[in-house]
């Protein structure tokens, strides 16, 4: 061929190849407007990550490839005059949102300079994150601090040919004033030479874009009070260095600085809910915001909202992040280019979990590998900055890699569905398999503690599991997972997630036609209304639908749980009297039914209700002998049993407490405590409300005190937090501290915001009383 430029052989190759400038975009994860711009000569000075995609994306061969890249260098070559051999630092650019980073750099070189040995200090992350920035900045900084300057060299690590630490040394020699005549041509004279020169110098030498420690342990050879900078996308684990800076994305507020610094801060300032937002879905990634902030200093017209929808669709978002040839995907690609063919394949699967982190043995089931595998290339994909290892056995990446995991994932994933279902069919069996160990009949010797972790550290890939499996209308899964969480449900998890599970159960036994199961899950629907919502209004329509599906199928089981349920819809409107007679109802009928774990509960309740009516003797019968009811079906289970016994004996003492019998009722809470010594915050949380009732009442206010603070946030229903902060308000201005008891009343009053019910607007009108607050 005659081509002689850069852009004349990219238009070459594609046609040789067939391909369309779209084809070879989809090819290489580059834009179809950046080949535009090569192919047309704007673009003089190619980045080296575009071209080694092109260099893939055509097909390249040995020969092809290395005078492709060469002719790419020499337009480089050609712009600059020539090739950089002063190894001076390239010019340095404003830093924001870096402070700390840059103190902290500041340090380390001011350690240095007093050292008597070479320090090293090693800054990694992923891409995009912004260590050549801080490393030139440095440089620019800190030259004048080392009495022979400052030393920058590019290694290009992510170069399929990176610099060689031969090259390297050469230039560092040129640089120093080394003549081709003295140049030795042996690589171990080259190196002794260096040596020999840098040992007799104080320098800051900063070795950028290293691709592993091979690369960069002959190049350390400077002299005490010299300090080497090394940076890297790698963590480099195995060089032996003083310091180690793993530089992560921005924090919220310096990525919205920085988007102000690059789009112009009017902008930002006139919109900073978007501003935010925009903030947010680039991931704190400098290279993100500033191609974000590129782009709306280009397009006046546009609004930081229009911005902000774009880049919320996770399918378009790296396309939007890219400007020119400068893309956030192809910072990306050169990494993921790097990978071992079974390490790129499990980072790719990475994109099937649904939350923000995975386990090890979620990771393998995606991956389809054992787990002994699965956690070594977990660890190769941290020491490539894919991943991070937030806790021990669980691992996390930033938004816009596992945005570019899944292009990577439908692009190069023939049968996907399969790995798809595999890994959904394990996170919803093994969360069904976990919640049924809170079961109160569970006749197994559950281990209530690590299927409560599971179920806590899962809960966002097994949600997103159960909208996957909604969405692809597998009802029976959804029912069977719906119906699983009843139990594990009662003090776990958040309001609108028991709504949504819920909710989902209903529409999957309505498709399926079963009517039972529809008024089961209508039952727990209603729960969700009356206990943790509070909107009284829908957990009586829902209550009614529940009672008429299950009696028309002669449900007696469901017809007991929807009386179960209306006990506190009439308890919470104020009339305890009807809430007794629907207690008694569903105990009768739970009797009938066979299930005696309901009927001890329904009369459990009958006597909170009696005890609210002021009939104590009554309540406090009806509680004794539900507890010896629950010891005598539960028999020698522990576990949950223990849990749900430990929850009649605080109601017992609640009722003791109200009877003025105040030491019987701190025995009962002791009693109840030791069942419950490693169970969850929220039954931790009643034992505590309980014990300071109780203690509050007979005057022993400084524990009193100390009890309801420490269960105030681990208290899950609205209506008994704002009375348990009313109570330690009280407590707090009986020790006469009233200015803590005014803020605990302020905090009650903002807990009650958004609830509707009787019990909570009375609680609402004794606190703006008490804060003296117009109605």
């Amino acid at each position: 061929m005659r081509a002689t430029t850069f852009s004349e052989f990219l238009r070459f190759y594609r046609r040789r190849a067939a391909l369309t400038q779209e084809d070879l975009a989809a090819r290489t994860g580059l834009s179809v407007r950046t080949l535009s711009d090569l192919e047309r000569g704007r673009v003089q000075t190619p980045q080296a990550q575009t071209v080694e995609l092109l260099v893939t994306g055509l097909c390249l061969d040995d020969a092809e490839a290395g005078e492709f890249v060469a002719l790419a260098r020499s337009s480089e070559t050609a712009q600059s005059g020539s090739e950089r051999t002063d190894c001076a630092p390239p010019p340095a650019k404003e830093l924001t949102g870096r402070a700390a980073e840059q103190q902290e750099l500041a340090e380390c070189i001011g350690r240095a300079v007093s050292s008597s040995a070479l320090d090293v200090v090693v800054l990694h992350g992923p891409p995009g994150v912004g260590k050549t920035s801080l490393a030139v900045d440095a440089a620019h900084r800190f030259a004048g601090t080392f009495t022979d300057g400052c030393l920058y060299l590019d290694l290009r690590g992510m170069d399929t040919t990176p610099l060689t630490p031969e090259r390297a040394a050469e230039r560092v020699l040129r640089a120093f004033g080394v003549p081709d005549a003295r140049m030795p041509s042996d690589a171990d004279d080259r190196f002794r030479l260096y040596r020999s020169m840098l040992r007799e110098r104080t320098v800051l030498l900063v070795l950028d874009n290293a691709a592993n420690e091979a690369q960069v342990r002959p190049l350390l050879a400077a002299g005490p009070g010299s300090l080497v900078l090394v940076t890297s996308r790698n963590v480099l684990a195995g060089l032996d260095c003083r310091s180690r800076l793993d530089l992560g994305p921005l924090s919220h507020d310096g990525a919205v600085a920085l988007l102000a610094a690059s789009a112009g801060a009017d902008r930002v300032s006139a919109d900073p809910r978007s501003a935010g937002l925009i903030a947010t879905l680039c991931g704190g990634v400098p290279l993100a915001l500033a191609i974000a902030g590129h782009r709306l200093t280009g397009r006046t017209a546009w609004s930081l909202r229009r911005l902000a929808e774009q880049l919320s669709d996770e399918r378009e978002r790296l396309d939007v992040l890219a400007t020119g040839d400068v893309q956030v995907r192809t910072a990306f690609e050169m990494s993921y280019r790097q990978l071992a063919p079974e390490t790129a394949l499990i980072f790719r699967r990475l994109a099937l979990v649904h939350g923000p982190d995975t386990s090890v043995a979620l990771a393998a089931v995606a991956a389809g590998i054992p787990d002994a595998d699965a956690e070594t290339l977990l660890e190769e994909l941290v020491d490539a900055s894919l991943l991070r290892p937030d806790v021990p056995g669980r691992y996390s990446c930033h938004d816009l890699i596992r945005d570019y995991a899944r292009e990577r994932l439908h692009s190069e994933e023939s049968d996907l569905d399969t790995h798809r279902l595999r890994t959904r069919d394990w996170l919803l069996t093994s969360a069904m398999k976990a919640a049924s160990s809170f079961r109160p009949d569970d006749e197994g010797a559950s281990d209530l503690a690590s299927a409560d972790r599971w179920l806590s550290d899962e809960m966002a890939n097994w949600r997103g599991a159960l909208r996957e499996a909604i969405a692809d209308g597998a009802h029976e899964q959804v029912l069977a997972l719906a119906q699983s969480m009843h139990w594990y449900s009662d003090h776990r998890g958040a309001d609108e997630l028991w709504l949504e599970v819920y909710s989902a159960g209903v529409e999957a036994a309505r498709a399926l036609g079963r009517p039972e199961e529809e008024a089961q899950q209508l039952n727990f629907v209603c729960w969700v209304y009356t206990v943790r919502v509070t909107n009284l209004q829908k957990a009586m329509e829902t209550h009614e639908e529940a009672l008429r599906v299950a009696e028309k199928c002669g449900s007696l089981l469901e017809t007991a749980w929807a009386h179960y349920y209306r006990a506190p819809i009439e308890s919470r409107s104020g009339n305890h009297a009807a809430g007794v007679i629907h207690a008694r109802r569903a105990a009768e009928l739970f009797r009938e039914a066979g299930m005696p774990y309901g009927m001890v509960f329904a009369l459990s309740f009958a006597g909170v209700l009696l005890q609210r009516l002021g009939r104590f003797t009554e309540a406090i019968e009806t509680h004794r002998a539900c507890i010896a009811e629950a010891c005598a079906v539960s028999g020698t289970r522990r576990g949950v049993a223990d849990e749900n016994t430990a929850q009649l004996l605080l109601r017992l003492a609640d009722c003791l407490t109200a009877a003025g019998q105040h030491e019987e009722a701190l025995a009962v809470v002791d009693e109840a405590e030791a069942l419950v010594e490693a169970a969850v915050s929220g039954v931790r949380a009643l034992v505590r409300h309980t014990r300071g009732i109780a203690l509050s009442n007979a005057g022993r206010l400084a524990e009193a005190r100390e009890q309801l603070a420490a269960a105030v946030d681990g208290m899950a229903d609205p209506e008994t937090k704002v009375s348990l902060l009313i109570a330690l308000a009280d407590v707090c201005d009986r020790m006469n501290d009233h200015d803590t008891a005014t803020r605990h009343r302020v905090r009650a009053l903002a807990e009650s915001e958004g609830y509707e019910s009787p019990g909570m607007t009375r609680l609402q009108h004794e606190l703006t009383t008490a804060l003296r607050l117009s109605a």
